[in-house]
């Protein structure tokens, strides 16, 4: 299939085709599933918003608002797919330039991340307690206030008072989050703010920062920055989408699985999984080295076997990457 844009475009302007037909995606998505809900649920538009503020009011209310999010982000992904179609290339050469060579590749960015929970949960203690300068108060009584009605969101839709709810939140929570986000973020954010800057470091802290931001969740923009950054040169030093991908979805289904197992008492009563309770130092500072050694020795792997120029995502003009 021959693109609609029939020579090299600038980064920037990706960028913005990237951010269109993400948005697209979203909306009609949205709308799909608005019409899905009204059919299924008899819930009308109108009453869908009520249903939002209070979905613990409405019967359906879990299982509409799984359907609504799940169906949004995979259209937000679904969009990002059409980018590389319009550019005259790939899917797979534009998200995944590098062959994935061995199936350790998933595993070991799974055990990155599982190795990485004890030093992001320290992280997210210290980022929850955070305070702003005086100067700022206003905005950190507002930050707080989205940030609580987030909380009480996500406690709401991962309530697992069965197997059925847990394998509907992996699919929706877990593997959505992990194929949408990462083709927007990694595949399409990062990518081309390292042809823009000529950088990979630059892409991937800028694709970071962007991603941790869009969730609006103040209070946990460091541990969800640093994730990105991990995020971020797993998929630079694969070169695969899958390698950041599987990451992502260990970060996410891991935090569901906890949550489940403690809802349902198989793990002690003092271990919460929804508490921002501080992380033993030793801990803390043990994941820290571990995850560094790890992400250094995968740096080693896949950077001394990359074929020459197999995943410089620059054009030809541009100046060579760090």
């Amino acid at each position: 299939m021959k693109g609609l844009v029939p020579r090299p475009v600038h980064p920037a302007v990706q960028l913005l085709m990237l951010l269109g037909l993400a948005v697209a995606g979203l909306c009609l998505a949205s709308l799909l599933a608005l019409v899905l809900v009204n059919a299924l649920y008899g819930i009308s538009m109108r009453q869908f918003s009520s249903l939002a503020a209070m979905p613990d009011q409405y019967p359906h209310g879990w299982d509409v608002l799984m359907l609504y999010q799940g169906l949004s982000l995979a259209g937000a992904g679904a969009g990002a797919l059409v980018l590389p179609r319009l550019l005259g290339q790939s899917v797979a050469s534009y998200f995944a330039p590098r062959r994935l060579r061995a199936a350790w590749w998933l595993v070991a960015a799974g055990l990155v991340i599982l190795c990485s929970v004890p030093f992001l949960s320290a992280l997210v203690s210290w980022n929850a307690g955070a305070h702003f300068p005086g100067a700022l108060h206003s905005f950190e009584t507002w930050a707080r206030d989205m940030e609580d009605q987030a909380a009480g969101l996500t406690k709401f839709l991962t309530d697992f008072n069965s197997p059925g709810r847990l394998l509907v939140g992996l699919i929706v929570i877990a593997i959505v989050p992990a194929v949408a986000e990462e083709l927007v973020f990694r595949g399409g954010v990062q990518r081309n703010l390292v042809q823009w800057f000529g950088s990979r470091h630059v892409g991937v802290w800028l694709a970071a920062a962007i991603f941790s931001g869009i969730h609006m969740q103040f209070f946990g923009f460091v541990p969800r920055f640093v994730l990105g950054l991990v995020l971020g040169y797993l998929y630079e030093w694969s070169g695969n989408i899958m390698v950041s991908m599987a990451a992502h979805f260990t970060q996410n289904a891991f935090q569901l699985l906890l949550l489940y197992l403690f809802q349902n008492k198989q793990l002690p009563s003092s271990f919460n999984p929804d508490a921002n309770v501080a992380v033993p130092l030793p801990a803390v500072l043990a994941s820290a080295l571990l995850t560094a050694a790890l992400l250094y020795w995968l740096h080693q792997r896949w950077t001394a076997s990359r074929p020459p120029a197999a995943f410089d995502p620059a054009p030809p003009s541009a100046r060579v990457l760090p």
